[in-house]
């Protein structure tokens, strides 16, 4: 016969610790969704999403008795989702290029657990919408949901594009500033070049001027020097004044 008091012990202590592990359970549970709900979200406010819900949700009758407006029409309601659909392919891109990134910090604890869910959170949310929009296309038109991001990926080149071409715009006239007075410079630069070879050709010809003069004045002081020295020479000499004597004395 089992002795159910010896087992009561036991079966006691099991059901108090399953007990325990079951509220200690739930009470993570319900404070790490608190926690994760607290959290500050990865992305701003998605305002595209939220304009396509509001021409969504909007009442033709009250927008006609009231504020006496025409009703939405499909095409503002496409161009509202392929917004939305731009607005998300940026995002997506953003999450790919921030993932890598992000998990090597996070191997390495420079960022903490709190930044990875917050990160984890965004993509679950970006995976769900996509999948909205997806849907939303093909309510419109059959297997629109396979081309809606192709279309919403040239718009939003378009729209890089235009950008790009926007802000060389806004410069074009800092830059046309810059060259004309990078022009203005080089034209001063040559034509203090210009000048320069005329000076320099004036003072060469004055050069020669000047040589031949200083060259023409010094032959006359050394000819009039070699005269006198010939003079001297001519008086000094004894041979030639007693060849004279001699002759006279014979006559």
């Amino acid at each position: 016969m089992v002795d159910w008091l010896s087992l009561a012990v036991p079966l006691a202590y099991l059901g108090v610790l399953i007990g325990a592990l079951a509220t200690f359970s739930s009470l993570y549970r319900k404070r790490k969704s608190r926690k994760a709900a607290s959290l500050e979200p990865w992305f701003p406010a998605h305002l595209q999403r939220d304009i396509y819900f509001s021409l969504m949700h909007l009442d033709p009758s009250t927008q006609q008795t009231e504020k006496k407006l025409p009703a939405v029409p499909e095409s503002v309601l496409k161009a509202s989702l392929l917004r939305r659909a731009t607005e998300d392919i940026r995002r997506v891109l953003a999450l790919r290029s921030q993932k890598q990134a992000l998990s090597v910090l996070l191997q390495r604890g420079s960022v903490g657990d709190d930044l990875w869910q917050r990160f984890l959170r965004a993509e679950k949310e970006m995976e769900d919408e996509v999948k909205d929009v997806v849907a939303e296309a093909n309510a419109y038109a059959p297997n629109w949901g396979q081309t809606i991001f192709q279309s919403a990926n040239e718009m939003m080149n378009n729209d890089l594009y235009r950008k790009r071409m926007d802000d060389h715009q806004s410069k074009l006239a800092e830059e046309r500033a810059f060259w004309d007075k990078k022009k203005a410079s080089i034209q001063e630069g040559f034509m203090k070049e210009l000048d320069t070879p005329e000076e320099s050709g004036a003072a060469a010809a004055k050069a020669p001027e000047a040589a031949v003069t200083s060259t023409s004045a010094a032959p006359s002081v050394q000819s009039d020097e070699d005269a006198v020295l010939v003079e001297a020479e001519s008086v000094n000499t004894p041979g030639s004044g007693g060849k004279k004597k001699k002759g006279k004395g014979k006559k």
